[in-house]
């Protein structure tokens, strides 16, 4: 179904072909697009038929003529970059150096980046900045001595975040409705579940409480009450319909940016984190009087 999808989108004859140049949101998809070609390059690119192979180039191409904004947005600019080059298309080097020199100025310590100069208290961090700091350079890394270099330092603060995630939970499988974007629901959990299917989690939080913890929010939120439209599409909201919620960016397709709290799906059955007994997560165990190690900064 992805790879028809990707034949119809990018198809200019097609009805269904996407908006790639016009506005300033095009380019926040062909990054999302390019991340999952990073993420499955067999999968959604190798069986692709050699036309619609064309066409995808050109589509991503073609965003080149989008300026992003001075904050996340050049990791798009930069993805769609490292996606090329994954596929043997000419790339551009300076777009990805810019946003990796760019985030570098922007850390701020123990885990978090700011979303440009300034920070901002919401869960971009996980949405899209470590994620695709994390993927992008887990192929380009090789290409430059610099880049390798920072990998190192790009991994080691997506530990940190990912632990910080993990213990934002609640025992009841809540967690802080904080900053923009939520509707976009458990896809807060993206880092985490990322560092779950890539077997980086840190060595503090087990597979199995990662496993246990985010099976507690999804159910949380997808058994809420008004979640899901008679047809089963997803609604607007954080916990059910919630439609004031909707920011301007926000469509019916937005919401399954939720899917991305499912990575660990890619693991297969034997793995620990689906193997391994069910535990307690951090906040379980705090609050249940557990004696445990105290946290601390990177």
């Amino acid at each position: 179904m992805a790879q028809q999808a990707l034949n119809s989108a990018t198809d200019p004859k097609s009805p269904d072909y996407l908006n790639f140049t016009k506005g300033l949101q095009p380019l926040v998809e062909a990054g999302l697009l390019a991340q999952a070609i990073i993420r499955a390059p067999s999968g959604l690119w190798k069986k692709l038929d050699h036309q619609t192979q064309k066409n995808l180039r050109i589509a991503l191409i073609s965003t080149r003529t989008i300026k992003p904004y001075f904050n996340n947005w050049l990791l798009f600019s930069a993805i769609v970059e490292a996606a090329l080059y994954l596929i043997g298309e000419d790339w551009d080097k300076v777009r990805i150096d810019y946003a990796l020199r760019q985030h570098e100025q922007w850390y701020k310590g123990d885990g978090i980046y700011g979303d440009g100069p300034s920070f901002q208290w919401d869960y971009y961090n996980s949405f899209v900045i470590h994620p695709m700091l994390v993927d992008m350079l887990r192929i380009m890394a090789p290409v430059s001595q610099d880049w390798d270099k920072l990998s190192k330092n790009v991994m080691n603060r997506a530990s940190r975040y990912a632990v910080i995630l993990e213990r934002m939970i609640s025992p009841e499988g809540t967690f802080p409705a904080i900053g923009r974007s939520l509707t976009y629901r458990f896809g807060v959990f993206h880092l985490l579940a990322q560092m779950a299917l890539l077997h980086q989690l840190p060595k503090k939080i087990t597979p199995a409480q990662v496993r246990c913890a985010l099976t507690a929010v999804i159910r949380r939120i997808v058994e809420a009450p008004g979640t899901f439209d008679p047809k089963g599409w997803l609604k607007i909201g954080f916990c059910g319909h919630q439609p004031n919620m909707g920011e301007p960016y926000i469509s019916t397709g937005s919401l399954y940016l939720c899917s991305v709290a499912l990575l660990p799906l890619g693991l297969p059955p034997k793995d620990e984190f689906w193997a391994a007994p069910p535990e307690g997560w951090t906040s379980q165990k705090l609050w249940s009087g557990q004696n445990m190690d105290a946290d601390h900064a990177i």
